[in-house]
Order: structure tokens, then C-alpha cells, then sequence
């Protein structure tokens, strides 16, 4: 992955490895990911428990390391929005997006004027402290500001082709399970309803030249959504693969030492 920051790997359908971030928000993390050869790490509120203030130490972390980072918050509130921006979030995602009245109030709370609404704040922690002519900034901040919409509702499929053709929607982001709950098919990926739904997101972002991602459990699914047409692929999750890699070396341990 030669292109650097979100704006531009959102530009292109080369495809992108992250990792998702739930429970280590350590300060080696950035590093740690960096090295073992991600491009993009997504760092979740939605389920973590994580708060801003966490946000505000982590993405220094990934900042010292070069990794550029996509904010999952909690919901389409606000302050919730405009706070993980003000903290110097590069990507936002946001749950649960299913039309087009929500895309405009997320891309107004996101974007400085004149492509937005929200409140201003300068020389804080979102342009590194520094100061400098006001409509320089904005324009800056505008520019950097990468929107990750998530589908995984049957009303974010359905109005999937009107959310990625509104300017400011960087990509489209499935969320299998929710998507498959709200289809009536929990954990059913292979059922035709589900397939059905990928197909039409998939055709959405492609119409409109925007970028796909989703979360993937292993490496097979990964390959599988790339050919599918993905291009964010995150690697599954810090919490999961901590567990996996440990219960396979203590199994073996065990199996070896005859325990």
C-alpha cells in the first residue's frame, strides 16, 4: 500500500489491511501494528467502552507511528462526531447509517465551513497544536476528514447508491452481523438475502468510485472479500487474536508436556 493517509487509500481499490483496536489502547500499539505491516488501524467506541479521553492519548500513539486511524463512535450524535474530530481522528466510521438525511447531518457535524457545520476549534489536538491562518485550517481539516459510512441495516442497503453518491462519503462499510440481524438472518452469511445485500452495496460504491471495507474474522475471508470487490480489509480484532494465538501455544504446551 504506497498511498499514504485515509483520503488517498480511499481513492484507490488497491486493497488496504488494517486491524481493529477494542481493548489495547497501549502506547506501543501504533507501533506494534505498524511493524507487523498494517495500513490502517480502526479503533472502536462502539462497543469498547473506551471515551474521548482515551481517543485523545491512542491517536498520539498512532500519529507517532505513522498509521493513519478510523474512529468508530457510539452514534450519529453531535458531539460525538465533532469531539473525535476536535481529538485529531482522521477517519471517522459511523454506525448504523441508513439514508441520506443522516449522511448530511454526519458530513455537516465533520466538516468545517463551507462543506459543514461544525463548531470551531483550532491549534488543538486535531492540527497538531500548531497555529495559522483560519481559512487555511479549515480548508485543511476538510481535506484530511475521511467519512466511513457503515450499512448494516436493510435501509442502508436500500439507499446504499444515494449515500455513496453524496460528496464527502469516502466509503461504504459493511457490518455483517448487524446487516444479517436486521435481514432476519442472524450469522447467516451464505444465505441469498445477505449475498443479496453485499452485492447491491458492492455495486453502490462502484457506480460512485467509492471505497468498501468490512471486518473479517481470518485471512481466508479476507482474500474472499477482496475479490468480491472490498478494499479495506480489517484483519480481525486485538481481543480475538490475543486469545486465539494463546490458546493454541497453551494447548500445545499442554498436549507436549503431557498435561
Amino acid at each position: 500500500m504506497s498511498a499514504s493517509g485515509l483520503k488517498a487509500m480511499a481513492r484507490t481499490k488497491s486493497a488496504k489491511f488494517g486491524h481493529f483496536i477494542v481493548e489495547f489502547a497501549t502506547p506501543g500499539i501504533g507501533h506494534i501494528m505498524k511493524s507487523a505491516g498494517c495500513d490502517f488501524t480502526l479503533f472502536d467506541l462502539e462497543h469498547s467502552g473506551f471515551g474521548f479521553e482515551t481517543v485523545k492519548s491512542a491517536l498520539r500513539y498512532f500519529e507517532a507511528a505513522g498509521l493513519p486511524a478510523i474512529v468508530r463512535v457510539p452514534s450519529r450524535e453531535y458531539h460525538h462526531i465533532a469531539r473525535a474530530m476536535d481529538m485529531g481522528a482522521e477517519g471517522l466510521m459511523l454506525p448504523m447509517v441508513g439514508n441520506v438525511d443522516e449522511v448530511r447531518h454526519i458530513v455537516n457535524s465533520m466538516k468545517y465551513h463551507p462543506q459543514g457545520r461544525r463548531g470551531v476549534a483550532l491549534q488543538v489536538a486535531h492540527d497538531r497544536y500548531r497555529p495559522g491562518a483560519v481559512a487555511d485550517k479549515f480548508v485543511a481539516a476538510n481535506k484530511r476528514a475521511t467519512l466511513f459510512c457503515q450499512i448494516e441495516t436493510a435501509e442502508g442497503v436500500e439507499n446504499a447508491d444515494a449515500m455513496a453518491a453524496i460528496d464527502g462519503v469516502d466509503c461504504l462499510w459493511v457490518g455483517h452481523f448487524d446487516l444479517s440481524v436486521s435481514l432476519g438472518i442472524p450469522g447467516q452469511f451464505e444465505h441469498k438475502d445477505f449475498k443479496r445485500a453485499i452485492e447491491r452495496t458492492i455495486a453502490a460504491t462502484r457506480k460512485h468510485k467509492k471505497a468498501l471495507g468490512r471486518l473479517v474474522p481470518n485471512v481466508e475471508a479476507g482474500i474472499d472479500i477482496y475479490k468480491q470487490g472490498f478494499d479495506f480489509v480489517c484483519y480481525s480484532g486485538d481481543v480475538w487474536l490475543l486469545h486465539a494465538a494463546l490458546e493454541d501455544g497453551i494447548k500445545k504446551l499442554r498436549a507436549g508436556c503431557g498435561k
